[in-house]
């Protein structure tokens, strides 16, 4: 397979001879990165001075901006005078969780309260200025909104009256706790307290056998619970940001388990953990080592001609509709040994972006600057680390990973005891320089798969050529790959979609097992050539569903599947070790 060209054929970042100049640069950027978090500080300049010169120039939108500011600190004095009872409308029906506790309807804690909402109300609106361009609003919002995150009265001592009332509670006790906590975390002992979720004993069980390995890639064969299957194996494409065992975490919560009880025969892909010497890994790599060579072992084992249901769930899934639209690409280039994979006789796509013209707040941080930097960043080491990753997935998340957590465990001497979900989070992979590189700029900059100008061998593949039927989940509270973003392949693609919106955030929306309290989805199902349903209208008139939508997807996938047969048994040569295998086991120091 050819490489991957970007939609301007643009060269990749490779290895090669660099300057000595350019040597100064890489350096001098690499090292400044951990104090910006990996965030171009070039970028956001930008942005702060697209507001700062749209506000300088726009005497009219300065006095309005100065009246809103005197209207909202009348609003912080009024709440700021001692009241006989509690101010209405705080407190407990506060709509900012940080402040529901009652404590916080009494003064002075209420004023605090007041100023720091009134605070968040005037960046709301100074943040847009007539003449920005969207993407530097988007980011001086984001920014004031972080800035105000760490401000905010309820992550200090001496601000938080609920705080304040447990330290007096405890005689310091848990002031004292969180104080060792903070010790414990900034000597790295931390991370180490209380037992930990390990792929093979505790998450990542169940049962099966690794069927196929190449340098990228280990595919699991899941071992048959029931004793007739649906003939149609069901291959699943995990993201590789993380260990792919968020799909098989406890038994109780394990999508794997699931779908083996329920008599489906699942193939799993285990994404290995890249290191230095896998730079120049492309996404054309992930596709044809992953993605095809997958399909091609499994083709071993049930016959070419047997079809392949196909899931892929976040990034994995975004690789996967690219396999499917390079398969049933149109005309006479279709993929190099395509005669040796199976059909795919559905797709499922998982809280997976197509269209990247909205991709959300992650967006935010994508611009030719911020690649750029990333690239100098990776270029020396190779790869980006998963604490990187992490660290960018935390800051967009500040207000409750960070601030909030860091209140509980330091100021309230709280820890969270170890879940095999928060394990799996702390579970991190790499990314190849290269391939890191070619997503985002071809996918989250230029948005070639939506605007069918993205290449697999050498030729341009359109979405709009796939006809299988499509099941479709976008999560309510997803910030990584917004629902909106989510559905909007219904105009990328003429084939039936099942569209699933279900409650939760990217993970927790998708890990939502039968039986797990609180959860509710909505369904619907767009005929192949159906109308096209604008977003803001989809739903209407729907009721929401009780319960998971892991049953709804089950009796979709077997409405499309054979009748049960006896399961087929992979021949004994392919059998290489017991699931879950060595790659999910790989953990490299950064």
């Amino acid at each position: 397979m050819q490489r991957l060209n970007t939609p301007l054929d643009q060269p990749t970042p490779a290895r090669n001879v660099e300057s000595a100049t350019q040597r100064l640069d890489r350096l001098l950027h690499a090292s400044a990165a951990p104090l910006t978090k990996g965030l171009s500080p070039v970028a956001l300049a930008l942005a702060v001075a697209d507001w700062a010169w749209h506000l300088a120039v726009s005497p009219g939108r300065q006095l309005e901006l100065a009246g809103l500011g005197a209207q909202l600190a009348t609003q912080t004095l009024k709440d700021s005078v001692p009241a006989d009872a509690p101010i209405a409308g705080i407190g407990e029906a506060d709509e900012d969780p940080r402040f529901r506790h009652q404590a916080w309807a009494q003064w002075p804690f209420s004023a605090l309260r007041s100023g720091f909402r009134q605070s968040e109300t005037f960046w709301q609106e100074a943040g847009r200025m007539p003449g920005m361009s969207a993407h530097h609003a988007e980011m001086t919002q984001f920014f004031a909104r972080q800035a105000l995150n760490m401000l905010a009265p309820a992550n200090w001592l001496v601000s938080n009256p609920v705080v304040l009332q447990d330290a007096v509670a405890s005689q310091g006790a848990h002031l004292l706790q969180g104080a060792r906590h903070y010790m414990e975390d900034i000597s790295g002992a931390g991370s180490a307290a209380g037992p930990r979720h390990l792929p093979g004993r505790d998450v990542a069980i169940t049962p099966g056998e690794v069927v196929m390995r190449n340098h990228l890639v280990e595919l699991i064969r899941y071992s048959p619970q029931t004793k007739q299957v649906h003939p149609e194996p069901l291959l699943i494409v995990p993201s590789w940001i993380m260990k792919y065992y968020i799909l098989d975490l406890s038994p109780h919560n394990s999508m794997v388990r699931f779908l083996v009880e329920q008599g489906h025969q699942v193939y799993m892909l285990s994404w290995r953990n890249p290191d230095a010497s896998d730079h120049d890994l492309s996404m054309s790599d992930y596709l044809r080592l992953g993605v095809f060579e997958a399909l091609r072992a499994i083709a071993q084992i049930h016959g070419k001609a047997r079809p392949v249901h196909a899931m892929g769930y976040c990034l994995g899934g975004t690789l996967l509709a690219i396999a499917a639209a390079a398969l049933a690409r149109r005309g006479d280039a279709q993929v190099a040994g395509a005669d040796l994979l199976p059909p795919l006789c559905s797709l499922t796509l998982l809280a997976a972006q197509t269209d990247f013209s909205e991709p959300g707040e992650l967006g935010l941080f994508i611009d030719e600057s911020q690649i750029g930097y990333v690239d100098e960043i990776t270029r020396g080491k190779g790869y980006l680390t998963g604490e990187q990753m992490a660290g960018s997935f935390q800051f967009l998340h500040s207000q409750d990973l960070v601030w909030t957590r860091r209140m509980r465990e330091y100021l309230m001497g709280e820890r969270e005891p170890h879940s095999d979900l928060m394990d799996w989070n702390a579970d991190t992979t790499r990314m190849p320089a290269r391939m890191h590189h070619e997503y985002l700029s071809a996918l989250y900059l230029h948005n070639a798969l939506a605007t069918s100008s993205y290449r697999v061998d050498g030729r341009s593949v359109s979405l709009g050529d796939i006809e299988a039927p499509i099941f479709l989940v976008g999560t309510e509270r997803d910030h990584v790959s917004p629902w909106a973003s989510v559905y909007k392949l219904h105009h990328l693609c003429e084939a039936e979609i099942t569209f699933v919106l279900t409650s939760g955030g990217h993970n927790a929306g998708i890990i939502s097992e039968p039986g797990h309290a609180g959860r509710r989805y909505k369904i619907d199902t767009r005929p192949r050539h159906g109308a096209w349903v604008p977003q803001q209208e989809w739903g209407q008139g729907l009721e929401s569903t009780s319960g998971s939508w892991w049953l709804a997807w089950h009796v979709w996938l077997a409405a499309r599947s054979s009748a049960p047969a006896s399961p087929k048994a992979p021949p004994k040569t392919m059998l290489l070790g017991a699931a879950p295998g060595d790659y999910v086991r790989q953990c490299y120091s950064d």
